[in-house]
This record gives structure tokens, C-alpha cells and sequence, in this order.
């Protein structure tokens, strides 16, 4: 009989981690591009992610980056073992870090009200220590144009999206030039931070992690479906400026709302692809998931907010 996930996983944490001591395995819920489970090894809670066949970089480079992230004080859950399990699929394997994720709680509940008081800049100086980490620490993290790349997907997709077209000019006729490269985590949001009472507690799901413009990670804060329905642009719960404020403090830069607003339409047009994307995943019927399938559903907004954001209207 074929061992189980789960049976996998246990064996994989015991392997990696020098002991017999693994109990409690289960699989968390959430996360529609790989599986993520949760166990007590020698008393000590972790986390395991197990990577999905069709990824395209081998978890190992996330795991590097992690390292990179917290020598450089970036809150973020340390990495104890990236190893390859008895079925050859790559697990990283973290400390786990207490708090909460699900945005509808941290932007409505009570208890919140402290650490959402504090996120904005909590938020805009984690990302300034992330990107003054020396590239050179993450040797096997690629340099992507991500202009390129979301313009070539939406084309290989081959289906009409007027308002995608329209952006992808809008775009074009002003893209930046001259940006430092640093380390980008690529989906720095709410619901890839988890939150504590006092704010911050570490920033999750680095696998979107490439080289590339500092101004990315802040106008993809910025987007409108990670508002939650907020009526605040950052993340939900502070303004663009109070994001930029912070994020020039700690990092010594000089950025304007005019830098991130080029960021945060691409940010929305970028969405909008990944859920075309996500989507195809499900009905190519390489993954079959109701949650990927959803997500499709959600390509609409993003040309929505897209319509909006092109006529200024922020």
C-alpha cells in the first residue's frame, strides 16, 4: 500500500529533523499553489510546506531567501530544513509563528485594533529591511521583468481582455526606468503577514520572491483586493503616504505617490493575470481545485479597478 500525505510528511519531519518524537500532522487549510501541514516535533510546533510537481523553481531557492531575510531582520519564520521527502517532493520546514492571517478578522476585530494602529509602518519598514539585503546572499534568486512576463502569460492564454490591453498600453507609454535591484518578495499583503496583538509577527509565502524593482512590493500592498473591502489603500489599514513615510524612513529613499502609482496599476493588471492563470490551472484539469476554479471568478474586478485606476480615480 502507498504511504499517505500525511504518513509522508511524518516521515519526512522525523528525517529531517533527527528524531521519532512527530505527532499531530495535519494539514492546514488555505493556499491554493501547495500543501502546507503543521506538526509537533519534540514538543515544538512547525511548519512543513510540500512543493506542487508543476512549480517551476525548486523550493530550496525560497528556503535561501528566508535565511537572507532573517539575517537581515526581517520578521519571518526561521527556516529549519528544506530537504527532499521519501517521494521526492521538496519540503521546507519552519519554526511556527503564532497569530493571525484571515484580513476580515484583523480589519474588523476588536482585539486588532492595537497591532492595525501599527501595521502601516510596520509594514513599510519591513519592506525597506528586505530590500537593502545584498542580492548577492541569494544567488539562485532570478532577475524577472515582471512587465514582460505577466504581458507574454496574458497572450499565451489567448483569450479577449479589452481592459488588460488597454492597462498593458497605459503601462508602456509610462514605465520607470532606473530602479535599484533588490530583493522582491513579489505578494507582501494582508493575508501573507501573520499579525499578533502588537502587529507584525512574520511575513509568509515567499514564492513569488524574484529580483527586482523595490516599488513592486509597495504598490502590490496597495491593490485593491487586498483591501478587503477597507476603504484604506494600504493593505487595508493605512494610507499610501503613512506606507511610503515609513518604508523612506527606514530605507533613505525618496519615493512619491507618483513612483507607486505605476507600481499599483501594474500590481492590479498583474492580479488579474494570476487569476487567469490560477484558473486554468483547475480547468486544464492539471490541478483540480474549487478554489482555484473560484479565484477565476475574480478577473472581472481586477478590470474593474483597472477602469477605475486609469481614470485617476484611486
Amino acid at each position: 500500500m502507498e504511504p499517505s500525505d500525511r504518513e509522508i510528511v511524518r516521515d519526512t519531519l522525523a528525517a529531517a529533523l533527527g528524531t521519532d518524537d512527530v505527532a499531530d500532522v495535519a494539514r492546514l487549510t488555505g493556499g491554493a499553489s501547495r500543501q502546507t501541514w503543521r506538526a509537533v516535533v519534540d514538543g515544538r510546533t512547525v511548519i512543513a510546506q510540500r512543493q506542487q510537481p508543476e512549480s517551476e523553481r525548486d523550493m530550496r531557492v525560497e528556503a535561501e531567501v528566508l535565511r537572507a531575510a532573517e539575517r537581515g531582520g526581517v520578521a519571518a519564520p526561521r527556516v529549519l530544513a528544506c530537504v527532499e521527502a521519501t517521494d521526492g517532493v521538496v519540503t521546507l520546514v519552519t519554526d511556527f509563528v503564532g497569530g493571525e492571517t484571515i484580513a476580515r478578522r484583523l480589519l474588523r476585530d476588536d482585539e486588532y485594533a492595537n497591532a492595525r494602529s501599527r501595521l502601516t509602518e510596520q509594514v513599510g519598514r519591513t519592506m525597506a529591511r528586505l530590500h537593502r539585503i545584498d542580492v548577492a546572499e541569494t544567488p539562485e534568486l532570478e532577475r524577472v521583468d515582471e512587465f514582460a512576463l505577466y504581458r507574454e502569460q496574458l497572450d499565451e492564454h489567448g483569450e479577449p481582455h479589452p481592459t488588460f490591453e488597454l492597462a498593458l498600453r497605459w503601462l508602456e507609454e509610462r514605465r520607470p526606468s532606473g530602479d535599484r535591484e533588490c530583493i522582491v518578495h513579489g505578494d507582501l499583503r494582508l493575508g501573507n503577514v501573520i499579525v499578533d496583538h502588537d502587529g507584525l509577527a512574520a511575513v509568509i509565502d515567499w514564492e513569488l520572491a524574484h529580483i527586482g524593482s523595490p516599488l513592486q512590493d509597495l504598490g502590490w500592498a496597495c491593490v485593491p483586493a487586498w483591501r478587503f473591502g477597507s476603504p484604506l489603500p494600504a493593505a487595508g489599514v493605512g494610507t499610501r503616504e503613512q506606507l511610503l513615510d515609513a518604508y523612506n524612513a527606514e530605507a533613505g529613499t525618496s519615493f512619491t505617490l507618483d513612483d507607486l502609482r505605476w507600481w499599483e496599476v501594474f500590481g492590479i493588471l498583474r492580479w488579474g493575470v494570476m487569476c487567469i492563470t490560477q484558473a486554468q490551472r483547475h480547468l486544464s484539469g492539471s490541478t483540480r481545485s474549487h478554489e482555484l476554479a473560484a479565484i477565476g471568478r475574480r478577473v472581472c474586478e481586477n478590470e474593474h479597478d483597472l477602469f477605475l485606476a486609469l481614470e485617476g480615480r484611486w
